[in-house]
């Protein structure tokens, strides 16, 4: 895989501020770049701002009294601001919002159909996409006809996920998809996004406070930190980032430490002086 600069770029995000309620400055000129066919990771702790980022990608700030305020946001060169979000699936882009959102009175095919509700495509053609997505998702073929508020918390992300898929998207833009989910899950679901990326060409850009798995994944990454984009690399480089594994990771030059053994913060993050 060619590095987030080398590759074709899909979405480019180029220095953007973002306000919330006219006042509170939250993105302070983010910078990124998604290529094409790539898994890209967006790191950082909460309130950091990857959720802001999406949100600014996708169009969805406007409900939330935020805007972009300074900067541009293309894809495929064209000004993400002239199209409202539904506008912006149809021409490639779609978001799996944090904490799953799915409909929970539908079951969960007709919640994989909601996703296809922009295409403009015939019933043999949605068909063939249902089972694209039951190929990647067999637990949710196991489970289609069950209501998605009785399904446990791996399979409605998954569904979530795969109402994405029903859209035909080139890229997805998947927001926290570990949260609340076992080791074993985030593993599995993990492992389908890769799959995706490898087999159907979807690219990704994945907002992520699991930094350890997103790494393993991911081609390039990017760390937020306080509304700035503060690193940056292909994610294999970052893994070995000695900042990285001693405040992401966990680890120090030593191995992993104690808690007990560290008397006071001696270190500062080599970024912020």
């Amino acid at each position: 895989m060619t590095t987030s600069q080398e590759a074709e770029k899909l979405l480019d995000v180029n220095n953007i501020e973002v306000i919330y309620n006219h006042v509170i400055l939250v993105l302070k000129g983010v910078s990124l770049s998604v290529p094409k066919g790539g898994i890209t990771a967006l790191l950082g702790g909460n309130g950091a701002g990857k959720t802001t980022t999406l949100k600014a990608i996708s169009n969805l700030l406007h409900s939330e009294r935020g805007e972009v305020t300074k900067g541009s946001i293309l894809y495929k060169n064209r000004p993400v601001a002239d199209l409202n979000p539904a506008a912006l699936v149809k021409s490639g882009v779609i978001q799996v919002m944090e904490g799953r959102h799915c409909f929970e009175h539908l079951t969960v095919e007709e919640n994989l159909l909601t996703g296809a509700f922009t295409r403009k495509a015939s019933r043999a053609d949605i068909q063939s996409a249902l089972e694209l997505v039951y190929t990647y998702f067999p637990r949710l073929k196991q489970r289609r006809k069950s209501q998605a508020g009785y399904t446990s918390g791996g399979e409605q992300q998954m569904c979530a996920i795969g109402r994405a898929l029903m859209s035909s998207p080139e890229t997805v833009l998947l927001d926290e998809p570990s949260m609340g989910l076992a080791p074993q899950l985030v593993e599995e679901i993990f492992g389908i996004v890769k799959a995706l990326n490898e087999k159907e060409g979807v690219s990704f850009l994945l907002a992520e406070q699991n930094t350890n798995v997103a790494l393993r994944f991911a081609h390039y990454g990017y760390i937020l930190e306080n509304g700035r984009v503060v690193m940056d690399g292909p994610a294999a480089e970052l893994r070995e980032n000695p900042d990285v594994k001693e405040f992401y990771l966990g680890m120090s030059e030593e191995g992993r430490k104690s808690f007990r053994d560290v008397r006071y913060y001696r270190r500062r993050k080599r970024w912020l002086s």
